[in-house]
């Protein structure tokens, strides 16, 4: 680890010293899998790297996720999270990249354009005071949190026992503690799904797994290995209405929901538990961001980015979980390793390079349409090959993908199954993008148009 120390000791004509201050090419935001990746691409590209994280350790989420399912795409082999964290942590260590932990970064200052680049100073508060850290790219990888009881707007009482799916697994798998001893696990999500398998390992009953939507939101894979296997029921199109308890949750009132996902009165049931664990979805973790200026796209509530990953503010990147959310560990690694490359060639002055200057009159905006819920980049600033994300906003059994502009029909991809559990990816050739320029067209539409089946 980075050491420093912040003289605070004022000078004798009372005035404080100056923050201390460190210059690298490229300051990445987070040590988790998102960060590590980023910051691994950026020092094989030849730029001096530094990461900031506010845990004591590196490795974010993954330190607590136990279960396998990692490293399947990336290392061709099952690992769990830590043992997929550590493999990363072991290269950096392996680098002189610079690690600041347990630091918390308070804000990022873009300076005026020095040469081609502008400066960007991160701010942070250490174990040794504040520190500055200059780099000529930046980049966001501080991952997303969970919504709470109090953003879903659930009615009742307040008492103890109400947690997140992730803060009940940090106590089960680090701090080694118990959340209670009769579960009620609202929201199908990945991580739902993976606590209801956790806490019944551990002896918790888990009294069942409530989902508002008609279909589960978590992976086929972790439907069939946490709920069948253990014979532990999930009710679709059904809610928690009501938490009931005074000093501890006593039990939870639940209801089946219409076609509108509003409560059907007379469907109310009361299910005795003393724990409501909630899997109810993440939110990127984007508060710097917003400071810093950068525009958010509101379907997936992180930063709108280009093909290489750069958000509208010269020179800061996004990846990972604070830009969309992924549900492989994997494809956090892939896109991040993409960004890091590109802060490189953005902080080294690359020019030419695929993943640096835009070309010059190309500015695509991308939107989504159909049953498309968002469409990753927001926008398109070169003619080259350019890997599109998407998700759907429901299950169908069939639809093709379509690229549209200006009225016209610019590509058509096969007719195949589309879940919202999985993030779906397919390469736009630059053709494609040349085609939509030749229009005159400033916007192309990604759309997922379910097919009619005979």
């Amino acid at each position: 680890m980075e050491s420093f120390e912040v003289n605070a000791a004022s000078a004798t004509d009372g005035t404080a010293d100056a923050v201390p201050m460190q210059a690298f090419d490229v300051v990445v935001i987070g040590g988790g899998p998102a960060g590590m990746a980023a910051a691994l691409a950026a020092h094989k590209a030849g730029a001096h790297v530094a990461i900031v994280e506010r845990e004591q350790h590196l490795g974010g989420i993954l330190r607590q996720c136990i279960h396998p399912g990692f490293g399947l795409s990336h290392f061709k082999q099952e690992l769990t999270g830590p043992e997929y964290a550590q493999r990363f942590i072991d290269q950096v260590r392996a680098t002189d990249i610079a690690l600041f932990l347990n630091s918390m970064v308070i804000g990022i200052d873009s300076g005026e354009p020095t040469g081609a680049t502008a400066v960007h100073t991160v701010t942070l508060m250490s174990p040794g005071g504040m520190l500055q850290l200059t780099g000529r790219a930046v980049v966001l990888a501080m991952g997303c949190r969970e919504r709470t009881r109090s953003e879903t707007k659930i009615p009742g009482s307040r008492p103890a026992g109400v947690f997140t799916a992730g803060l009940a697994q940090r106590y089960i798998n680090i701090e080694n503690l118990k959340p209670g001893s009769r579960a009620v696990i609202l929201g199908s999500g990945d991580i739902g799904l993976i606590m209801a398998r956790r806490c019944t390992l551990e002896g918790i009953s888990v009294e069942g797994v409530y989902e508002l939507m008609p279909y589960a939101n978590g992976l086929h894979r972790n439907v069939k290995n946490c709920l069948d296997d253990f014979g532990i029921p999930l009710h679709l199109s059904t809610t928690v209405t009501r938490v009931i308890g005074h000093d501890r949750v006593e039990a939870v009132e639940v209801s089946q929901v219409d076609e509108h996902l509003a409560p059907i009165p007379g469907t109310e049931c009361i299910v005795p538990c003393d724990t409501l664990l909630l899997s109810v979805g993440l939110i990127p973790e984007n508060e710097l961001s917003v400071a810093e200026g950068v525009e958010l796209d509101p379907r997936t509530r992180g930063a709108v980015v280009d093909q290489s990953l750069q958000t509208g503010v010269p020179g800061i990147f996004a990846c990972g979980n604070v830009l969309h959310v992924h549900d492989l560990a994997d494809n956090v690694t892939t896109e991040s390793e993409r960004a890091g490359a590109a802060a490189a060639a953005y902080a080294l002055g690359a020019v030419g390079t695929a993943a640096g200057v835009a070309n010059a009159g190309c500015q695509l905006k991308v939107s989504p349409a159909g049953i498309a819920g968002y469409a990753l980049p927001g926008r398109i600033t070169a003619v080259a090959l350019t890997k599109l994300n998407f998700r759907v906003r429901r299950p169908v059994n069939a639809a093709r993908v379509r690229i549209l502009a200006g009225g016209e029909e610019l590509f058509v991809g096969k007719v195949r199954p589309f879940k919202p559990s999985v993030m779906e990816s397919f390469p736009l050739p630059a053709k494609v993008i040349q085609r939509a320029l030749d229009l005159g067209v400033s916007e192309i539409v990604l759309s997922v148009d379910p097919v009619e089946e005979a």
